[in-house]
């Protein structure tokens, strides 16, 4: 239902003071700060009109009002502006990271965390196992180190126990195959494709490529973690998420289970730009006074991940919103640089 001027005015300025001190609003501070020359009497008729239209409510203890989850959609879907942020201070605590992906991707959720003081939450790019090179290096004793490097720059080992007892020449000649033949590959596609080209190969060396790409393959799973999240403790100051046990514990359940979440975020990435999952009105937000602003970031043009701000509802949202809008582009930025 559309809202007309002055209930547009005076439901951006209810927001607005509410999410400044969390207090009911009533309609003589309604009449100070919302500029509009209208009488208490006209503004609390407004003020009926908007609480029975369900955009806001009254507490049992106020004469004041404060927004349901419906209001704060209309606030930030049509009525908010946004704050300009300086792009400068996430910049550089971005490039202070190391440029390694993951510890990009751990920055950008600390970063959203100490920007907002509320949770920051990163999902990290699926990994499609992909390596640059394989090494093998010669343990003894049946014994081989596998040596995986990742196009990033990551390494990660795993100790293969073999049949035989490789020689460092067969162990060369085995990496320089894998090496030429199917660098920037995953090792899910490798496998297949060694299943067709090995035949040529002896039984041994074949043997060893194929427990290599296993091992590398779950080496590469391990090393994805899934999701980053930073400043969980923030929350514990917000009153509205803390002030009780079911709160909390559906509070710490969130961040427990993780699969709500990521669910959330997954459903984020399929979208452009900034979405806002406003508590009460999701599915995927498991409380009425929880919101989550996201933002899908990329890699190279293709979107990897998806990233965003866990807080009240009652929330700085047009501050918020360029935070987490800022950091997605700069996120993707330095990893499409990398």
């Amino acid at each position: 239902m559309q809202l007309d001027l002055r209930a547009q005015t005076l439901l951006k300025a209810l927001v607005e003071r509410y999410i400044a001190d969390g207090q009911p609003v009533g309609s003589r501070a309604l009449s100070k700060i919302s500029g509009l020359e209208l009488s208490p009497a006209t503004i609390r008729n407004i003020m009926a009109d908007l609480e029975e239209q369900g955009y806001v409510a009254s507490p049992h203890t106020s004469a004041g009002r404060v927004p349901t989850p419906r209001g704060y959609r209309i606030f930030v879907d049509t009525l908010l502006t946004v704050q300009h942020i300086d792009e400068r201070a996430v910049q550089a605590g971005l490039q202070s990271a190391s440029p390694q992906p993951h510890k990009l991707i751990a920055n950008a959720a600390q970063m959203l965390s100490s920007l907002t003081q509320f949770a920051g939450v990163v999902l990290a790019p699926r990994h499609e196992s992909v390596f640059q090179q394989i090494e093998f290096l010669r343990l003894g004793d049946k014994r081989v180190l596998l040596v995986i490097v990742s196009p990033g720059g990551d390494v990660q080992n795993r100790i293969l126990l073999t049949d035989v007892d490789y020689t460092p020449a067969q162990l060369q000649q085995s990496a320089n195959f894998i090496n030429q033949h199917y660098s920037g590959l995953s090792f899910e596609e490798v496998r297949g494709r060694l299943q067709l080209e090995l035949r040529q190969l002896r039984d041994d060396m074949g043997r060893l490529m194929q427990a290599a790409v296993e091992a590398g393959s779950a080496a590469m799973a391990e090393s994805a973690e899934e999701m980053v999240i930073a400043g969980e403790r923030n929350l514990l100051s917000v009153a509205e998420l803390s002030s009780n046990m079911s709160s909390l514990r559906a509070m710490f359940d969130l961040f427990e289970q993780k699969t709500g979440l990521i669910q959330l975020l997954d459903v984020s990435s399929k979208a452009s730009g900034v979405q806002i999952f406003i508590g009460g009105e999701s599915q995927l937000v498991p409380m009425d006074a929880m919101s989550v602003v996201t933002a899908p970031y990329e890699a190279n043009g293709k979107i990897v991940g998806t990233l965003g701000v866990i807080g009240p509802t009652r929330m700085a949202y047009e501050r918020v919103i360029p935070i987490v809008d800022i950091t997605s582009r700069l996120l993707s930025n330095a990893l499409s640089n990398h």
